[in-house]
């Protein structure tokens, strides 16, 4: 699997993103072709070779007339331009929903409504091809997943449309609920709203730089000189643990080991964890020291829940620490179906690698209530489901 990962450790903004692609293979022509499809006109794009501290990368200069550049549009404004274009329908897909995302952040800071937000900054040309211009170049490069590093977001004030604002802008804040931040106190603006939106839309995982072998790496750069290089850093490679059919991810472990609590707990806990959205629980017997017979619990969560279960255990349970990791996952495309038997109608997950199924299992929820509700044998319901499912295999 090809991917992307964007190292932001001097922020990101539109153009840098756009700067970053560029600089690592995107050819300007295809770029620009892919623009054409918006049928948008009164903007020039130019790249100029720069360097940042010592470190060469792109600048992305989006040129538009005074006229165009300052005209505010409305969220239905710029949903009609990009769904009225000759754009594929996934890069459609993506862009609206980032300039969605900006709505609805503009909408929460300025208590109204996504309609009534006019796109000050963002809503100019020059915004739209810094979406479209992302979206349609990663697609460009083959990239199929997108990691980014933790978001350094500067600090001080800026200057906008609303006067002098914190940084991060308040928008931005709002765009990035969630997501791991930081600030190492350089002054000014580091990441925009539209850098903001862009990644924090299209990323699948936020941390540390995943396996991969490294193809090739780009720096977008920015337009100010601070204290550190104004450069966003993409690196494109493929994933070490790709198996042809397979879905691979990585998810947090989250271990501790438990020798003095009630073991009627347990059943509380995993209902609970499995209501906040982990992936997975499970208990393993283990021998501790002193002899003391024990319970080894493992979670598996997204990355992004660590915090949030590392607070839950050690607030819920007897344990004192705990120790996580990252690993890799891989796992069959599951699909659920639902098909009809004499019973009712009853849900089955279908496992496929590829277009071959290679699993089908009657969801045991629906059987089980079936079964009470008809008085008849769970055994007999979960037969039937399969036997009704003639797609399956």
């Amino acid at each position: 699997m090809k991917i992307a990962y964007f190292d932001c450790f001097s922020g990101a903004s539109g153009d840098m993103i756009l700067g970053a692609l560029i600089d690592a293979g995107l050819p300007l022509d295809v770029l620009k072709n892919e623009l054409a499809k918006l049928d948008l006109d009164h903007y020039d794009l130019q790249v100029e070779k720069v360097t940042k501290k010592g470190i060469g990368g792109s600048k992305v200069k989006v040129l538009v007339d005074d006229h165009h550049h300052h005209h505010h549009r409305l969220l239905h404004h710029i949903e009609e331009i990009i769904g009225q274009s000759d754009l594929s329908d996934t890069v459609k897909t993506k862009s609206l929903a980032i300039f969605k995302r900006l709505a609805e952040a503009e909408a929460k800071v300025h208590r109204t409504t996504i309609d009534a937000i006019h796109f000050h900054e963002v809503g100019a040309v020059d915004a739209i091809i810094d979406v479209v211009g992302a979206v349609a170049g990663l697609a460009a490069l083959g990239i199929e997943k997108i990691y980014c590093s933790a978001l350094h977001v500067g600090t001080g004030t800026v200057e906008c449309a609303h006067g002098t604002l914190p940084v991060p802008a308040p928008a931005t804040a709002e765009l990035i609920r969630g997501k791991p931040v930081y600030s190492t106190g350089v002054k000014g603006e580091l990441l925009t709203p539209t850098g903001a939106a862009i990644l924090t839309t299209l990323a699948a995982e936020f941390g540390p730089m995943p396996s991969m072998t490294l193809e090739t790496a780009g720096y977008g750069a920015g337009n100010a000189d601070i204290a550190i290089p104004n450069l966003l850093r993409i690196a494109i490679g493929n994933t070490a643990e790709e198996v042809k059919g397979l879905e691979s991810e990585r998810v947090a472990v989250i271990e501790t080991g438990i020798d003095d609590m009630n073991p009627q707990i347990y059943d509380y806990l995993i209902e609970k964890m499995l209501q906040m959205g982990v992936l997975d629980v499970f208990l393993v017997p283990l021998q501790m020291k002193k002899n003391r017979p024990g319970t080894l619990l493992t979670v598996l969560c997204g990355m992004e829940m660590v915090e949030q279960i590392t607070d839950f255990l050690i607030s819920e349970t007897t344990t004192i620490g705990l120790r996580w990791r990252i690993d890799h996952r891989m796992k069959a495309h599951r699909e659920i179906r639902t098909v009809k038997t004499p019973y009712g109608d009853i849900r089955l997950k279908v496992a496929k690698i590829g277009e071959r199924t290679v699993n089908v299992s009657p969801e045991y929820e629906d059987c089980k209530r079936v079964a009470l509700e008809k008085n008849i044998h769970l055994k007999k319901v979960m037969e039937a489901a399969r036997f009704a499912d003639t797609k399956s295999f």
